[in-house]
């Protein structure tokens, strides 16, 4: 699998990388096993995960199977801190709270660094230049060898970018993660316009668009898949609309033409967007993940990419980047 730099950093990332959201609840370790030898032997590098996935489980899993599986140094392992299970703060990004998150993360991941550590969204009860001390206190411990930012809106990371490098000592941020497919295009109003002013590579979750993108919810809702779960439903039922069937339909008449499936059309759409460093792909079993790294031989057309495009191209307006519409 190719290797891509992350950003403006000599840290090289596999351009697909495994997710594990569901690690340690919906995935066993048995599964889980299988899905990171599957994906470590197509070439995958990047690991990410969060220390509030399963409530530390996906951390604690993973150690689990770089005691023995695949060996920690094949792995560029990714963690998250910041979001919290306190129903009065969503996410605490204070010094200590960050600080202590990471100490955490490292217990259960059996490891003594994470390759890459980030804040998982922005807090407004804690000033950016506290949190962003956190990031330079990790990197200087070597507890953390590279640092990013999650969920930030563009002006959030313009700021937090441009705070790193205004002074020498301070760590600049390698990355941001978005979610960002087809189905979500958000990104490229603000925050993608800052990223690649920055230097910084993204990260895109979900570019499968939370499983819809593979065509499965075109007829309904599959009894196995996560619209159909307790506790996912909710993550994909804002992808099912009328708007989300069109950008569907045009995905699925796109894949027959090149004799591929939506899957791979739409992983490869995201996966090859400018400034794109890694797509994640989070799979219920094992042959759904390598249906998925299979992609890393599809190059869309310039035809079909621009088709795709257009069908699913976001609303600008005014002040938005390149805007529009008033």
């Amino acid at each position: 699998m190719e290797q891509r730099h992350l950003g403006r950093t000599g840290l090289r990332v596999s351009r697909l990388g495994l997710g594990t959201m569901t690690w340690g609840r919906d995935t066993d370790e048995h599964e889980a096993a299988e899905q990171l030898k599957t994906f470590v032997d197509a070439g995958g590098t990047l690991i990410d995960t969060a220390d509030v996935y399963a409530d530390g489980g996906a951390e604690y899993l993973i150690s689990r199977l770089t005691d023995g599986l695949v060996p920690r140094s094949e792995l560029v392992i990714a963690t998250k801190a910041g979001s919290t299970p306190d129903s009065d703060r969503r996410f605490d990004t204070s010094r200590g709270g960050l600080l202590a998150a990471l100490d955490a993360s490292l217990r259960r991941l059996g490891t003594d660094h994470v390759d890459l550590w980030q804040v998982h969204a922005f807090d407004p009860g804690t000033p950016t230049e506290e949190t962003l001390h956190a990031l330079d206190l990790a990197v200087s411990s070597g507890r953390a060898r590279y640092v990013g930012l999650s969920n930030h809106s563009g002006w959030q990371l313009a700021k937090a970018a441009t705070w790193q490098r205004a002074q020498p000592g301070r760590v600049p941020l390698a990355s941001t993660q978005m979610e960002y497919s087809l189905l979500q295009r958000g990104i490229e109003r603000e925050v993608l316009p800052a990223a690649l002013d920055a230097g910084l590579g993204v990260i895109a979750s979900s570019p499968l668009g939370r499983g819809v993108l593979t065509g499965k919810y075109r007829h309904g809702v599959p009894p196995e898949s996560r619209g159909a779960s307790p506790h996912l439903s909710g993550f994909v039922q804002p992808y099912l609309g009328e708007r989300s069937r069109r950008i569907v339909d045009a995905l699925a008449t796109a894949a027959d033409g090149l004799a591929s499936s939506p899957l791979a059309v739409a992983l490869a759409w995201a996966r090859d967007r400018p400034g794109v460093a890694s797509a994640l792909v989070g799979a219920r079993t094992a042959g759904q993940l390598a249906a998925a790294l299979s992609v890393e031989a599809l190059t869309l057309p310039g035809e079909i990419r621009g088709a795709l495009d257009d069908v699913s191209a976001p609303v600008h307006r005014y002040p938005d980047q390149g805007w529009t519409e008033l």
